[in-house]
C-alpha cells in the first residue's frame, strides 16, 4: 500500500504548491528575457557594406551594403543617419564594414558599424 500512499502524497503537494510549479520548459522561459535568442539576433543583423561617403556633421552615413536581413531590404548604396555620431570616428570612405541597421520613426538608422575582418 506504499505506492498509493505515495501517489496521493506527490498529487497532493503539487496541489498545495499551485499552478506555478507545474510548468513546462517553453512556459518557464516565455517570462524570462530572451538573452540567448538576442545574442544569436546581435550576430545575423550584421551587413556588410562599404563606406561611400561620411558625414560628420549631420551624423550621416552613405553605404554600398548587402542585403539587410532584418528589414527584409536588399542590397544598394543608400545614406543612413547614424544613432551616435562616435561612430563615424573609427571608419573612413572606402572601409569595408558589418553594421547593424534599424528603423526608427520612419527613417533608417545605423546603430552598429565596426571595421570588417
Amino acid at each position: 500500500m506504499k505506492k498509493p500512499v505515495t501517489a496521493l502524497l506527490l498529487l497532493a503537494s503539487l496541489a498545495l504548491a499551485g499552478p506555478g510549479m507545474a510548468q513546462t520548459a517553453s512556459e518557464h522561459e516565455s517570462h524570462h528575457p530572451v538573452v540567448v535568442q538576442a545574442a544569436a539576433a546581435d550576430l545575423t543583423d550584421l551587413t556588410d557594406g562599404e563606406v561611400r561617403k561620411i558625414d560628420k556633421e549631420n551624423g550621416k552615413i552613405t553605404l554600398k551594403h548587402g542585403p539587410i536581413k532584418n528589414l527584409d531590404m536588399p542590397g544598394m548604396t543608400m545614406v543612413f543617419q547614424v544613432k551616435d555620431k562616435t561612430l563615424l570616428d573609427k571608419i573612413q570612405v572606402g572601409d569595408k564594414v558589418r553594421f547593424r541597421a534599424e528603423t526608427e520613426n520612419g527613417r533608417y538608422l545605423a546603430t552598429d558599424i565596426q571595421p570588417a575582418n
